[in-house]
């Protein structure tokens, strides 16, 4: 899912879940997770995001903090490079997480169409 829509797109939910103790997984993280899984690497997504690697790294802790094993492994640098992977846990959260979003899309889809419609009558 994108950010805000622009003039003329219909109109998109943004699904965030909110944890015990303000932990948080939403549409960001679920991106970071998709192309670690693509790439093969921490780095790469990062950067395919426009983040710091850093920033990537920093999210990537909180996400395997947040669950009883970690979400995402990583193998550190040498002569064959390093990389990163979705453990198991890793590809059924965001496949959960995914099936939210679908779920919230499909529900909401005539509350957010009854929106627009709105939207439209305070316009003219």
């Amino acid at each position: 899912m994108t950010d805000a829509p622009e003039t003329g797109d219909l109109p998109k939910l943004r699904l965030r879940v909110i944890f015990d103790g303000g932990r948080k997984l939403g549409p960001g993280k679920a991106d970071l997770l998709d192309l670690i899984r693509e790439t093969g690497s921490i780095s790469a997504a990062g950067r395919r995001m426009g983040m710091s690697y850093k920033r990537a790294w920093t999210l990537i802790e909180e996400l395997n903090s947040m669950f009883s094993v970690p979400l995402v492994q990583s193998v550190r640098g040498g002569a064959k490079g390093g990389g990163a992977q979705l453990t198991e846990a890793g590809n059924r959260v965001l496949a959960h997480y995914r099936a939210l979003e679908r779920a919230a899309a499909e529900g909401g889809r005539a509350d957010l169409d009854a929106l627009v419609a709105l939207r439209t009558d305070i316009s003219k």
